[in-house]
């Protein structure tokens, strides 16, 4: 199974190339909000993509029948589908969508509750549900691209993309399709988005610098800063991508999953359940541990989530191993884009096993402690050559998901 095409609308930028180059080079995206406003709120910052035009990519009238975080989905499958270079029209039975988002609409419902208040119930849109539901991301896409494969949406939190990812690779391998369009979505920028997680004090508070606040493992870290994305990756089976001459990024190895059985949103201390996904990735993938040469952190600059991850990636690959990985967290510059986190963060891993490029983990200025005994890159990119890497998804609820990925050539360069 390969990837052999990338569509990114993220804070980094819109397209493979202009997000790929941000992270090679360290750039924050962090900033105050544009997208409302927060004045009143006790975190007024995020990690914003401030140059989408929903008619770039679709017509008005559609974009109109459309949620924000359905309209950046639709646009990501676009650009993965023109990265690839792959025509899916004629075989539009064998190829599927496999399009998470863990939210979906919230700031549709949070218009039309208000226009239930205000207004009455004769006055709510016939188009709230269609425009709410999270499933509407892989559905519009379907539609707008008239794919007759299967259809699927995840919803788990921020593994949703980790997981839409390994179903479609497990489909592919079923021979369901040839070919599906694989990742997430979420666009939850908005004020109930950003009131709701400040409730549970999981946001950074840091509205002075925001360039730095998404810190993972910076032992000075007080939570994640919100980001926004599409993602959506084309996988497609070897032969089929060979056939038609594709350029490949990387081979999807293996997916491994797993449920804490825990907490509603925190992680289990003990680290077991995730190191169970890594561990059922890397034997789905037949991959030793000491061939692991990066990991893309689902690390969110949360204080109990970071040391957590280091935990469970000791666990999952031996501490020797550990030692000598490369590991590193993106979301210290795209945010923490929730559902579609995942998406966005195997898109960069794929990037990274097919350069021998690692994008850094940023702003960290003292590293926590707690964090030691993985091979941190820091503040800037670092070239290496990568045999297998994995990125790890890790959601509200206890939802872990683990995806490696491989050099199509056994090392890159």
């Amino acid at each position: 199974m390969v990837i052999t095409g990338i569509g990114l609308v993220s804070p980094l930028g819109i397209g493979k190339d202009d997000a790929w180059a941000a992270a090679v080079a360290g750039t924050s995206t962090g900033g105050p909000i544009t997208n409302f406003d927060a004045s009143r709120l006790t975190t007024r910052i995020a990690c914003e993509q401030p140059g989408f035009v929903p008619e770039d990519f679709m017509e008005r009238r559609s974009a109109r029948r459309m949620e924000r975080f359905s309209q950046f989905a639709v646009a990501a499958a676009r650009l993965a589908l023109d990265d690839a270079r792959f025509d899916a029209a004629p075989e539009r039975h064998r190829v599927g969508v496999y399009i998470g988002s863990g939210i979906g609409g919230l700031q549709v419902f949070v218009d039309q509750t208000a226009v239930l208040l205000e207004r009455g119930p004769e006055r709510i849109s016939p188009l709230f549900i269609p425009l709410m539901i999270p499933n509407m991301a892989a559905a519009q896409v379907s539609m707008a691209l008239g794919l007759q494969g299967p259809l699927l949406a995840t919803v788990s939190a921020c593994a949703t993309s980790n997981h839409a990812i390994g179903e479609a690779f497990d489909s592919i391998r079923l021979g369901r399709a040839d070919a599906i369009l694989a990742g997430g979505t979420e666009t939850s920028i908005t004020e109930m988005g950003i009131a709701s997680f400040n409730a549970m004090r999981a946001l950074s508070t840091r509205n002075d610098d925001p360039a730095t606040a998404s810190r993972p493992f910076d032992l000075n870290r007080d939570g994640f800063v919100m980001g926004e994305a599409g993602a959506v990756l084309v996988l497609e089976e070897a032969e089929h991508a060979a056939a038609r001459g594709a350029h490949v990024y990387a081979e999807v190895l293996g997916y491994g999953l797993s449920g804490d059985a825990h907490h509603l949103t925190e992680p289990d201390p003990s680290g077991e359940a995730p190191a169970a996904a890594m561990r059922m990735a890397l034997i789905d993938a037949e991959v030793d541990p000491a061939t692991v040469d990066y990991v893309n952190a689902h690390a969110t600059s949360t204080p109990v989530g970071d040391p957590n991850e280091v935990r469970v990636i000791r666990m999952a690959l031996g501490d020797d191993n550990a030692a000598r990985c490369l590991v590193s967290s993106t979301k210290s510059m795209h945010g923490h884009c929730l559902g579609a986190a995942g998406g966005l963060e195997v898109a960069l891993t794929a990037l990274a096993v097919n350069t021998g490029i690692v994008p850094p983990t940023i702003n960290v200025a003292e590293l926590d402690p707690d964090c030691v005994g993985v091979d941190h890159v820091l503040d800037e990119a670092r070239r290496a050559p990568l045999r297998t890497a994995i990125s790890n998804a890790f959601g509200f609820g206890g939802h872990n998901a683990a995806i490696i990925l491989g050099h199509p050539d056994g090392l890159s360069t």
